[in-house]
């Protein structure tokens, strides 16, 4: 049976906001047991501590935000990926500002520096949540469904009227620690430049750039270096998927399916899970979750488009 883990020794990287184009510092610290992933904004009067569970998320528009009271911290789904791709469950994660670095667009940043730091097993077993039945959420032409497995499974599509795109997509791909570092974390975030002034005078995307984003024109792709797959656009989407499953706070065994996903209809499949016994149950029984995810929330999660 697989234990709980935290980072061996605290990491430190900086870098800029992928929306805000703010400069921030992020320092990752090993955390006990049962923590789960606490994000801590260090730069307010008072320190704030976020926990990363579905409770706390504010906002699903072009990123996953956080947010307790007035304090919020953005873009955290590659982070939070590479940390449920490695099996850290137990974080700290100090932020001197209202964004997560967004380093190259990926996560292979994130997963460079847990390997730097080394991981370190702690006493507690770790549970996992096996679906039990399957269920089906729409919205529109969105869809995710959701069937029993072994371990985690994930088939995506993505469906863009572009010629650099077009319908792409993975199927059952099992996610594990190897197909995760090997196949997914180094899929970046991408837009449109078409998208870009309306993101701006939104107040978004101010930090975007070549370095960080894959930016596609009418036709093609602008980046230098071009892809680093043909399909590296369904990947990422894998990559925000597997970020948002870590709201829960522990892995998930069943296959996900999703059919033109995003970061909203990511957040029902949590809520859903989070909100009906009957679909899932934890296992070991009697055995809590490494963070709080699982707990009922006082209020509905707000998520938008």
């Amino acid at each position: 049976m697989q234990t709980q883990r935290t980072i061996a020794e605290k990491i430190s990287c900086t870098g800029i906001g992928l929306h805000s184009g703010a400069p921030v510092q992020m320092t990752l610290h090993p955390a006990r047991t049962g923590t789960g992933v606490v994000f801590v904004r260090t730069d307010l009067a008072h320190p704030v501590e976020i926990p990363a569970r579905p409770d706390s998320v504010t906002s699903t528009r072009n990123a996953t935000t956080l947010g307790r009271g007035d304090a919020t911290v953005g873009t955290v789904e590659h982070l939070l990926a590479a940390l449920h791709g490695l099996h850290i469950d137990n974080v700290r994660i100090e932020v001197d500002g209202p964004e997560v670095p967004v380093m190259d667009g990926s996560a292979a940043s994130f997963v460079f520096l847990i390997r730097a730091a080394g991981t370190f097993d702690q006493e507690v077993p770790r549970a996992r949540l096996r679906i039990r039945e399957a269920f089906e959420l729409r919205d529109g032409e969105r869809m995710i469904r959701v069937e029993p497995a072994r371990g985690l499974r994930i088939s995506y599509a993505v469906d863009y009227a572009h010629p650099a795109i077009g319908r792409q997509s993975l199927r059952g791909m099992r996610i594990d620690e190897d197909t995760f570092e090997t196949e997914i974390c180094r899929a970046r975030t991408y837009g449109f430049l078409e998208e870009v002034e309306a993101l701006w005078r939104s107040g978004l995307a101010r930090g975007g750039n070549l370095d960080n984003t894959v930016v596609l024109d009418d036709s093609r792709v602008l980046n230098r270096d071009g892809l680093r797959w043909p399909d590296e656009f369904v990947r990422h989407k894998v990559l925000d998927l597997i970020g948002d499953l870590a709201m829960l706070g522990l892995p998930v065994d069943g296959h996900v399916i999703v059919e033109r996903g995003g970061h909203a209809l990511h957040q029902q499949l949590v809520a859903h899970l989070r909100d009906t016994p009957r679909a899932s149950r934890v296992e070991p029984r009697g055995l809590p979750a490494a963070g709080p995810g699982l707990m009922p929330s006082p209020a509905p999660i707000r998520v938008s488009a």
